[in-house]
């Protein structure tokens, strides 16, 4: 196959589409959402059908149960989609949106106002519910999307894709708006990051390797996305029953994801009281503990190595570091933490202040999971990715992410002299 040949094909198509979706009317593309839902709903037992094979090609390639999970769709999960994309519906319409307005010295009036960032290209892996959120998420904004999703959830993406364009061309979208890359063969990831011609922006979802080859390697803009590296700092003046509540959610509610922790910093006034309950109710889940020497005196665990800090397990592993202080805290997270997601669990509101003041990072929480970074949990319908970064967008990016902006400028005749 003549893979640049097949993404300049993909490629016009979803440029073209873009220029006829940054004028699409928000009724049209509501009707399209809710129709894309309901399509959704009604070829549930096809994607589960679909989804079954990646999931046995997943086990038989010895896929992690982590990865596994994230792969994984029922009836709840497509249930959970369809409802994501009725509740993108519902949301207000960004595109259009006056931002500001003023007038100069001259008399000349301006407005800036929200527009498509063009065509939105999207390179994942593992989850199948980011082809329906960014195709979703998309259309609201009056994008159009390029999809490139990996291997692993390959057969799930195909029916998604297909469910969500036939839905979308008949509801009056524009073809190509939707646009599914049904290739898994690497050399195509290459050629879509210096797709400058055909795509405005790249979003890379995925582990730390993915995401570093776009950025390193792209010549269209990137917005850097999800790796999480996570941690929550017990205090010394912490609520034991709130801290290890907390801590065995963000493990272990969907330890495959990136806004799970992978450390947790314990200060050592308060280290004896809570490492053994800790520990017992983290087995219980199986999670494997590696600690720091501080650590080990008061629990029996693994040995924890440099490279375990670093590390974004993904999995039901968390290492266990004994701090001095909260200074030695925010250092160890300033250090090895990624700008994702970062809590503190404490009563003290000196040191929860100086927490959420401190600590660089897109979510910083006080006494609460970091689960909850998600853009659902936020509000926004859906999400398009977690950005890292600060430009354009940090943190879980809904609709106005996908937006950008322009000036128009009403005149009477005025000249620059």
């Amino acid at each position: 196959m003549d893979y640049k040949a097949y993404m300049l094909q993909k490629g016009l198509l979803a440029k073209e589409a873009s220029r006829h979706m940054a004028n699409i009317t928000t009724e049209v593309k509501n009707k399209a959402l809710l129709n894309i839902a309901k399509a959704i709903r009604e070829n549930t037992s096809i994607i589960i059908a679909e989804n079954t094979k990646d999931i046995e090609n997943g086990k038989n390639k010895g896929l992690s149960k982590a990865i596994l999970d994230r792969i994984l769709l029922d009836e709840k999960r497509i249930e959970a989609m369809a409802t994501a994309v009725e509740q993108v519906a519902g949301l207000n319409d960004p595109i259009g949106e006056v931002i500001e307005g003023f007038k100069t010295y001259n008399e000349l009036k301006i407005s800036k106002i929200r527009v498509p960032l063009g065509v939105v290209g999207i390179i994942y892996e593992a989850r199948p519910n980011v082809t329906i959120d960014a195709a979703a998420l998309c259309i609201k904004s009056g994008n159009s999307c390029i999809l490139r999703g990996g291997s692993e959830a390959i057969n799930s993406n195909i029916v998604i894709s297909k469910t969500i364009s036939k839905a979308a061309t008949e509801s009056g979208l524009p073809d190509g708006t939707v646009t599914f890359v049904d290739v898994t063969d690497r050399e195509i990831v290459d050629i879509m990051l210096k797709f400058n011609e055909c795509i405005d922006v790249l979003i890379p979802r995925g582990g730390a390797n993915l995401i570093r080859k776009v950025v390193e390697n792209a010549t269209v803009p990137v917005i850097e996305t999800g790796v999480g590296n996570c941690h929550v700092f017990v205090d010394e003046s912490a609520d034991i029953k709130k801290a290890i509540e907390i801590i065995v959610n963000a493990k272990t509610h969907r330890p495959g994801v990136c806004n799970a922790i992978e450390t947790i910093l314990i200060h050592k006034n308060i280290a004896e009281k809570i490492l053994g309950e800790l520990k017992k109710e983290l087995e219980e889940k199986k999670v494997q503990l590696r600690g720091c020497e501080e650590t080990q005196k008061f629990i029996e665990c693994e040995e924890a190595t440099d490279e375990d800090w670093s590390t974004e397990y993904l999995d039901l592993i968390l290492a266990v570091k004994v701090v001095n202080d909260i200074d030695e805290a925010l250092n160890h997270i300033y250090k090895y933490g990624t700008k994702h997601s970062e809590a503190i669990i404490t009563e003290s509101y000196t040191n929860s202040q100086r927490f959420l003041k401190e600590v660089d990072a897109a979510a910083v929480y006080i006494n609460a999971s970091t689960r909850f970074t998600d853009g659902g949990e936020f509000g926004f319908g859906a999400e398009i990715g977690i950005s890292t970064q600060k430009l354009h967008a940090r943190g879980p990016m809904g609709l106005k992410e996908l937006t950008s902006y322009k000036y128009l400028i009403y005149g009477d005749g005025q000249i620059r002299k």
